[in-house]
């Protein structure tokens, strides 16, 4: 008999009813269509060494399915899709599927990975309606391999990269760049709290309302490396900063500690190949697994510095690092709960730009209820982002130039990304 685990069924009025909406307003179209398919419902069931997963959906698209190795992953690519998922969603175990995540990973594209409890391939993915209210049912299958076959399947595949958006530079306007990063987004959620509240959820709104304040002074140009609930890899982060030539780069998250509720402050991290403690350490790792958790494979970068201009370039650009670190921790500290140890060092991917003094803050803990509700409050976000602000415009203030050498920049849009 097989094993079937029900994940959310569509019995909520309101998911019905956008179920219904799509399709009496829209006819099943291709994925190219004005509006993305809306997904309501998941299934999971296990057969005979197969594992199927199971979307309702809106209308029919396009599914294209591959594997990977390090960690164990199949990884289904469609069209921009709308789920409408019941929170907790893809967090149960069925047969071959350890847990599985959902949502966008690039303009256009939405993107489903699952972490497999054992090898296994994708096979002939399947597209059915279902003929008492017409929805479209798209049927995963996994299939359970040996070690070795999984390994030439996930040799063959070739996942082709998110196309992110790249930045210019506007050459008449010499105010300074800040490229604001919020960290994960789209199919990585980061830290999750107990009641389900995604970190990338909570850093998106908080570099919003950074954005805005920077804006309103009319002192500099800023960006962001993402500007929706989008996947962007840790390397592409850097890539957009110094494509840009950005003069800053300020990176938001938060963290998260089930274990230690009590834990809680605001943390600012600068690179370093050492880690300042064991606990720095293992958030640059969990960290760094960002492009992972996505279904994509972190390139590493080149060991050796180019020449000795770009290492000096690189010992400058962390001396600037580390002085607005220590600006920014003096504005905040009156206005937040710091940690225990304010200014941290660790090797974080997306700080290892050789050419754009960078910081990354962690606001809070999501697993401590007291800084779960000030990350939620507006005026909390009002009061940090506003002391973050004049953190930057005293680290401006201070220095005229960045005193960059000229060779590095000019070859800054394609340089590689240093350790």
């Amino acid at each position: 008999m097989p094993s079937c685990t029900r994940l959310i069924r569509s019995a909520c009025l309101g998911l019905a009813v956008a179920l219904s909406a799509a399709l009496a307003g829209a006819p099943v179209v291709a994925q190219n269509g004005d509006k993305p398919a809306i997904a309501i419902g998941a299934d999971l069931a296990s057969q005979a060494g197969t594992t199927r997963l199971t979307l309702t959906l809106s209308r029919a698209v396009e599914a294209r399915g591959f594997v990977m190795e390090r960690p164990d992953r199949a990884v289904i690519d469609l069209p921009e899709v709308n789920f409408q998922l019941e929170s907790g969603t893809g967090g149960r175990r069925e047969g071959l599927v350890q847990s599985f995540r959902y949502g966008l990973f690039a303009p256009g594209r939405s993107r489903i990975v699952i972490d497999l409890a054992g090898p296994a391939t994708v096979g002939r993915i399947e597209t059915a309606t279902r003929q008492r209210d017409g929805a479209v049912l798209l049927t995963i299958p996994l299939q359970r391999v040996d070690r070795e076959a999984f390994r030439k399947a996930a040799a063959a595949a070739d996942p082709a990269p998110a196309q992110a958006r790249s930045a210019a530079p506007e050459p008449a306007d010499q105010r300074p760049l800040i490229m604001v990063d919020a960290g994960h987004g789209g199919t990585d959620p980061g830290a999750i709290a107990v009641g389900g509240v995604f970190e990338k959820d909570i850093v998106f709104g908080f570099a919003q309302a950074l954005v805005e304040r920077l804006e309103a002074g009319g002192r500099y140009r800023v960006r962001m490396t993402r500007d929706r609930d989008v996947f962007v890899p840790l390397a592409e982060r850097v890539r957009l900063a110094r494509g840009a030539k950005a003069d800053l780069f300020v990176s938001i998250h938060a963290d998260s500690i089930s274990a230690a509720p009590q834990v809680r402050g605001a943390t600012i991290y600068t690179n370093s190949e050492k880690a300042t403690d064991a606990e720095s350490a293992k958030l640059a790792e969990r960290e760094n697994r960002a492009d992972a958790a996505a279904g994509v494979d972190a390139a590493e970068a080149p060991p050796d510095i180019a020449d000795i201009l770009q290492e000096l370039t690189l010992r400058e650009t962390r001396g600037f690092s580390s002085g607005f670190a220590r600006t920014l921790m003096g504005q905040l500290a009156p206005v937040i709960e710091m940690s225990s140890k304010p200014h941290r060092e660790a090797r974080f991917v997306v700080l290892r730009s050789p050419d754009v003094p960078s910081v990354l803050v962690e606001l809070g803990y999501l697993s401590s209820k007291r800084d779960l509700e000030m990350l939620q409050s507006p005026d909390w976000r009002a009061g940090v982002t506003g002391s973050m602000a004049k953190a930057i415009d005293l680290f401006f203030t201070n220095r005229a130039t960045l005193s960059r050498p000229a060779t590095t920049r000019r070859s800054a849009a394609i340089a590689p990304v240093l350790p």
